[in-house]
């Protein structure tokens, strides 16, 4: 029982990064824009479904399409009169605006909002365990899993199944020839830009009681984000699915058996790996 259980919250900490990562990998592997601010739009988005809920009374539900919409709309906008200004501009260039686009962001948030941790109050169906019949188990973590399992689904059907999937998978593999088919490119990182960073909103919002949600949380997890993009390609989202499946199974059993020393067993692997496949556990190669 010990094993299932360890295997079950791993498996919601991997839910979690997903839903946070997938939109940084498909818009990184669409445009090559380093976005290191990815983690700042779900530190915003989870702000806004955490404070919905404790001052305005917003259900849980409401209060995560409320975070998802308002982050949407604020990468737009970002999008439409920052980010475009540094497309073509040197990596080097685009990891300083972004880094500093985090700051502001933790800036913001510390300055109206405090530096405290927010806490999350779940709803009462959310509350309690659930009967699994071989196990109890958090009822908030198992419907976390349901909801990255349903997710990794609906994204798969888009991207595989839907002609607008089509031209995402053509434009991340090769965007010169997307272009030449007549494809638009910017339209296409806007929208996927805009629904990315609203998953991120969505993420931070169900992990913020597992992983917690300071101003900090973007420095914080920036590298785990950037671990779950790394391993499971640019663009891929189920490579991107098992990467964070993988890594936050790992990263919770490093936790209870090393404490203090577990997270550098993750950042050795993912160097080792990167030599061994710099394109990912699961990317093409040439991507």
């Amino acid at each position: 029982m010990d094993l299932i259980s360890v295997a079950l919250g791993g498996l919601t900490a991997g839910m979690v990064l997903f839903i946070v990562s997938v939109g940084l990998s498909v818009t990184m592997g669409l445009m090559g824009f380093v976005n290191l601010a990815h983690g700042g739009f779900a530190m915003l988005g989870g702000y806004v479904i955490v404070l919905s809920m404790k001052h305005w009374g917003v259900p849980f539900p409401a209060a995560l399409a409320i975070g998802f919409a308002a982050i949407a709309a604020l990468s737009v906008v970002l999008e439409k009169f920052l980010y475009v200004r540094l497309y073509r501009a040197s990596e080097l260039d685009q990891v300083l605006f972004t880094i500093g686009l985090v700051f502001v962001m933790i800036a913001l948030v510390t300055l109206t909002v405090g530096p405290e941790t927010q806490s999350v109050v779940l709803p009462e169906w959310l509350r309690g365990q659930t009967d699994l019949g071989f196990i109890r188990y958090r009822s908030y973590s198992l419907a976390i899993i349901a909801v990255g399992v349903a997710l990794v689904l609906a994204l798969w059907l888009g991207f595989e199944r839907t002609r607008f999937g089509a031209k995402i998978r053509a434009a991340v593999d090769n965007r010169r020839m997307a272009e030449s088919m007549g494809v638009d490119v910017g339209r296409l990182f806007t929208v996927t830009f805009a629904v990315g960073s609203g998953l991120a909103a969505m993420g931070a919002g169900l992990g913020a009681e597992i992983l917690g949600l300071d101003p900090q949380y973007p420095l914080r997890y920036l590298a785990y984000f950037l671990i779950v993009v790394a391993v499971g390609g640019l663009g891929r989202v189920t490579g991107v699915f098992f990467a964070a499946l993988l890594i936050g199974v790992l990263d919770f059993v490093l936790k209870i058996h090393f404490p203090k020393g577990g997270t550098m067993f993750i950042y050795a692997l993912t160097l080792i790996l990167l030599l061994w496949r710099p394109q990912g556990l699961f990317g093409k190669r040439g991507t």
